[in-house]
């Protein structure tokens, strides 16, 4: 493997996540754990690429809100919660758990942005 080449990693070794719900909309906050790892973050992880990672739920639309100074996103995203609470037969249907599936999201990381990372080293 190429020194150069960056390391797929999931996006929980470089942020972690918050998540709420509102009937049928969840709100899923990803928060860097460094300065360093928000331009990756930012750039790698996208409306297009958390509709794709939540397809099987079927969201309507995800909306971005990046917050650059607290280097965070926000996403928004509806029709994804079966109903929402009242409505649906799902057991997890808040979506409390959806902030911990977007984080195994797999990321591009540049080696030398590691030193970053929470979590064990996959070396």
């Amino acid at each position: 493997m190429n020194s150069s080449e960056p390391l797929g990693v999931p996006l929980y070794r470089v942020a972690h996540g918050r998540t709420g719900d509102k009937g049928n909309r969840s709100n899923i906050s990803v928060i860097a754990y460094h300065p360093a790892l928000w331009p990756v973050i930012e750039a790698q992880v996208t409306p297009e690429r958390v509709a794709a990672h939540f397809a099987a739920r079927r969201p309507s639309q995800v909306q971005r809100y990046a917050l650059p100074l607290l280097q965070a996103l926000n996403f928004v995203i509806d029709d994804v919660l079966d109903g929402g609470v009242n409505s649906a037969l799902n057991l997890d249907s808040h979506g409390k758990a959806l902030a911990f599936d977007l984080l195994q999201m797999p990321i591009a990381l540049p080696r030398e942005l590691l030193v970053h990372c929470q979590g064990p080293q996959p070396f």
